[in-house]
């Protein structure tokens, strides 16, 4: 497996995944990404790493593209927009020469039609985090997702609830980290918020009769189902 990625089973064709990704603040903390299965409710893959969050999208860019070419599904990521991964969502977009994978939109509803914005990526704030970790915790604790990788788990055991004169906040102890929590807890609300609208397609291969020279009439011939 690529460095600073752990791999708990295999990617499956028709899966569509769903990636939360947090970015490195400094001080020693790392980038993490969590790839969240929609079919099996589970995390098969995880990336962590030293790596600057520049770094990170190089490395999940090529990742992407495979996931695609097994699943023929577009994964859709975003990565929490503090930290510079701002900056990578963009630069990401620009990767995606062949269309292979979705880049979330920050929701904004009022803005258009759609109640998407050109914003890329996902705002973690005072009103979307509360959710967001209520929302995992939830899922956790009624066994609805499955996560394989011990890291993610030694984090959960470290991540308390701090009481100010004002506030109540959620997030790791000290010396402790909470990475991957918080890309997982942005994968999963992806999981809830984005739907796979895109079916598999059989693609024609060539094209027999019709007329000779516009074509028009012509019978497409499609690939066996066992090529994808």
């Amino acid at each position: 497996m690529l460095k600073g990625f752990r791999q708990y089973r295999e990617i499956e064709k028709d899966e569509f995944f769903l990636v939360g990704c947090d970015t490195a603040a400094g001080l020693g903390d790392r980038c993490a990404a969590q790839f969240f299965s929609q079919k099996k409710l589970d995390v098969p893959l995880v990336y962590h790493s030293e790596q600057s969050a520049t770094e990170m999208t190089t490395d999940l860019y090529p990742v992407l593209n495979k996931i695609y070419d097994v699943t023929r599904k577009k994964p859709t990521i975003a990565y929490e927009r503090n930290n510079g991964g701002v900056f990578e969502m963009d630069r990401l977009a620009l990767l995606n020469r062949e269309g292979k994978f979705n880049i979330y939109h920050v929701q904004s509803f009022g803005q258009d039609e759609t109640g998407a914005t050109p914003k890329l990526g996902w705002d973690t704030n005072t009103a979307t985090r509360p959710k967001m970790l209520s929302d995992l915790k939830d899922a956790i604790d009624n066994r609805l997702i499955k996560i394989y990788d011990q890291q993610t788990i030694k984090e959960m055991f470290s991540f308390i609830v701090v009481n100010t004169t004002s506030t109540r906040k959620a997030q790791a102890e000290k010396t402790a980290h909470d990475d991957l929590i918080m890309a997982l807890a942005i994968a999963y609300q992806l999981a809830i918020g984005v739907k796979d609208v895109q079916p598999v397609k059989r693609r024609p291969v060539r094209y027999t009769g019709g007329d000779p020279i516009t074509g028009y009439g012509a019978t497409p011939v499609y690939e066996r189902a066992d090529e994808f």
